[in-house]
């Protein structure tokens, strides 16, 4: 029944040279598991991505009648909720204005920024081909199995530390470069515009180094490691150069070790990137959401374009431990199983239930009060309903679930969620 405010959607599934084989991926564990039309499984294909939304390069569709969810929407307004309607042009056109997806990372992604709103039009304009919208796409990642990436840069004397002990990685910096950097490392504020120039002056040189003296340096650090001529001070990267270099060798992105954070997520722990933040996904799996944006600058660990000069340009240069990109859940006023995240952008925020049965009931329930926008909410344990409508009311209805099937949820929708050790995922807009 597709006029009711919660139904089952089918989601995109994408497959990436970077992303898990066969079912070691949730995103092929959860469209097995959720028997999503059309799926087969290849245990020797890397499935990378589970897309929930209205993206047109991987719009989602009505279950009940394989009718594009953005189409569907766009017919039943109500559904969005005023409040995204003015506020979202595309949401006129039944369009969210985030994208949920499940990530599954074998391989690391690219070294890569997104632009800010203002940068991104210039961007469209001048490379419509390359930057194909005009938005941004801030993200948050939230781990569900152990995850690890880089992002943001280290702080100012960690970063100091490296120039000095790995003469592979400082023989990329001009002297001068380096000396100025280092003068400032340890008395500047972080945030001071001359500390903020020598950190771009360190990073615009090392990422713009001749392919022949970085592929020479690189092959000599990775050689060293190896045969275990490892000094203290890089002894917490030497894991993690050897393997990125295993994953794309001769590449300069494998540098970018020395200047950003290293950090690793356990399942419940998020990060936040907003725009201008360098980063990259090394492993696991996560649940992702970002505005709906294809822009990426890249710039290294990856065989795609790579736009060195926008991706300089467009960094904020924010020196900083991890902690500054870090998510923290806090209680929502969902009910005590419920855990928000809310990045500091308005285009999501996204929800953790945890459904389980106490004081000897055979089930677990939980009741959503009704969120002013549209959501999209996956089951990544367990089974279960979600019910809405008063009971006995010719409006109450309710929805089956099992781990991987995927939920549009109407706004202004209180729902009841019932079940037994489940964990649902639940993206929204207000």
């Amino acid at each position: 029944m597709t006029t009711a405010p919660i139904f089952r959607i089918v989601p995109t599934t994408q497959k990436y040279d970077w992303g898990k084989k066969g079912l070691a991926s949730k995103v092929a564990q959860f469209a097995a598991a959720s028997k999503i039309p059309g799926f087969e499984l290849d245990e020797n294909a890397p499935y990378a991505e589970l897309w929930m939304g209205t993206h047109p390069s991987g719009p989602s569709r009505v279950l009940d009648t394989n009718e594009l969810l953005s189409a569907h929407l766009a017919k039943n307004p109500h559904l969005m909720g005023t409040q995204v309607l003015s506020k979202y042009e595309d949401a006129k056109a039944g369009n969210i204005p985030f994208l949920f997806k499940v990530l599954a990372i074998e391989k690391a992604l690219s070294i890569q920024t997104h632009p800010d709103k203002e940068t991104a039009k210039v961007l469209h304009r001048e490379k419509p081909d390359i930057y194909k919208d005009d938005n941004h796409k801030p993200e948050m990642a939230l781990a569900i199995t152990p995850f690890t990436a880089l992002c943001g840069f280290l702080p100012l004397p960690k970063l100091a530390s490296y120039i000095r002990a790995v003469p592979e990685f400082s023989s990329l910096i001009p002297p001068a470069i380096s000396a100025h950097f280092l003068s400032l490392a340890s008395t500047s504020s972080p945030d001071a515009p001359d500390a903020k120039a020598a950190l771009r002056d360190v990073f615009s040189a090392v990422m713009t180094a001749s392919d022949s003296l970085f592929k020479s340096e690189l092959a000599k650090l990775v050689d060293r490691y190896k045969k275990g001529e490892v000094k203290e001070e890089e002894s917490d990267v030497v894991e993690l150069v050897v393997r990125l270099e295993s994953q794309f060798p001769g590449d300069i992105g494998v540098f970018c070790a020395f200047m950003l954070n290293y950090v690793t997520l356990e399942p419940g722990e998020a990060i936040f990137l907003a725009a201008g933040e360098p980063h990259a996904y090394v492993s696991g799996d996560i649940m992702e959401c970002m505005a709906t944006s294809d822009n990426v600058i890249r710039a290294g660990l990856t065989p795609k374009l790579r736009d060195i000069p926008n991706l300089v340009a467009g960094l904020t240069y924010a020196a900083a431990p991890p902690a500054r990109h870090r998510v923290f859940a806090r209680a929502a006023a969902f009910g005590a199983a419920v855990d928000l995240y809310d990045p500091p952008v308005p285009e999501f925020s996204v929800l953790q239930v945890k459904v389980s049965s106490t004081g000897g009931e055979a089930v677990g329930r939980e009741t959503l009060p009704p969120i002013a926008g549209p959501s999209i909410a996956i089951v990544t344990e367990g089974s279960g309903s979600l019910r809405w409508g008063a009971q006995g009311s010719k409006d109450a209805g309710g929805v089956e679930v099992g781990t991987g099937q995927v939920v549009f949820v109407g706004a202004g929708t209180e729902v009841e969620i019932s079940g037994e050790g489940m964990i649902v995922y639940w993206a929204f807009v207000e």
